[in-house]
């Protein structure tokens, strides 16, 4: 192997964050490590330790005692696939956990591991809105930080804008998607173009607190299958009520999030999606049919 593929224990404990002590510990108890060695007595690691220590850091993040990281990190790849590492339970008690100490190494590689296991619609319904939901909950019982709901929210959003990249490219119906002006929670949102574009839309994407002559002007000129408008609360709603008639007079028009199911929402003439992005998103879809 090339000498400049190689490290030395204090590089490899910088890329894997790490400690060198843990690093030794882990190659003596359990052989994670395979180190050769220099001319000058060094130890050196391989690409290959570097994987291995990041596929243990996961699997450790993903609540596995020790032993059981360190084989399934040392084991080949369709049985690492195959193991309960990326459980979605353990992977939302192991992500709360990473978010509590403001651990973004740990909660990435959590993230790295259920995106490359899960499909987008167990990814969603069984790891992130459910974690959501439970972060939520736990901000409105005091035992989650203001810091906390806005770490974890802006880890989740960057993975998830991530997972969007091309969602409109193809052939499929045009969903144009927006939050109400003064609306700024865009994570449901963004689930829902993720579970459209699972199923063949394109997703025109404007994001967070969008004015409704934007949401009007670009309807014009995509002339989507679908807008979707997103808030949490009524207040949102109530005073563009007589702008977004007009829309839902010429578009298929629906109301999501929390004010979906508020008087406002009727008085818009809209469609509710008051269940989960993905059921919303069959649902959707199968009207389109």
């Amino acid at each position: 192997m090339p000498a400049e593929e190689l490290l030395r224990i204090g590089e490899l404990s910088k890329r894997t964050g790490v400690s060198a002590e843990s690093l030794r510990a882990w190659e003596r108890r359990y052989r994670l490590l395979r180190p050769t060695r220099s001319a000058g007595g060094l130890r050196l690691y391989s690409p290959d330790d570097l994987e291995r220590v990041r596929k243990m850091r996961a699997h450790l993040a993903a609540g596995l005692a020790a032993a059981e990281a360190a084989r399934l990190a040392c084991a080949p790849d369709d049985e690492d696939s195959r193991s309960g590492s990326a459980d979605p339970v353990r992977l939302r008690a192991a992500l709360a956990a990473a978010v509590e100490r403001f651990d973004e190494a740990a909660a990435q590689a959590l993230l790295d591991r259920a995106v490359a296991a899960l499909s987008i619609d167990a990814l969603l319904v069984e790891l992130v809105l459910p974690y959501l939901h439970e972060l939520g909950a736990g901000w409105e019982r005091g035992e989650t930080s203001v810091a906390q709901e806005h770490f974890a929210s802006g880890l989740i959003r960057g993975r998830l804008l991530g997972l969007a990249r091309g969602w409109g490219l193809g052939v499929g119906p045009i969903a144009l998607l927006a939050c109400l002006p003064g609306e700024f929670h865009d994570l449901g949102l963004i689930a829902f173009g993720l579970a459209l574009r699972a199923r063949g839309w394109r997703i025109v994407f404007l994001g967070a607190d969008t004015p409704a002559e934007t949401i009007d002007t670009a309807a014009r000129m995509i002339d989507p299958a679908l807008v979707v408008l997103s808030g949490v609360s009524p207040k949102r709603l109530r005073p563009v009520i007589a702008q977004l008639r007009p829309l839902a007079a010429r578009y298929a028009l629906a109301i999501g999030g929390a004010c979906a199911e508020s008087p406002e929402a009727a008085r818009v003439a809209a469609r509710v999606l008051a269940e989960d992005p993905v059921s919303e998103a069959d649902r959707v879809t199968s009207l389109q049919s």
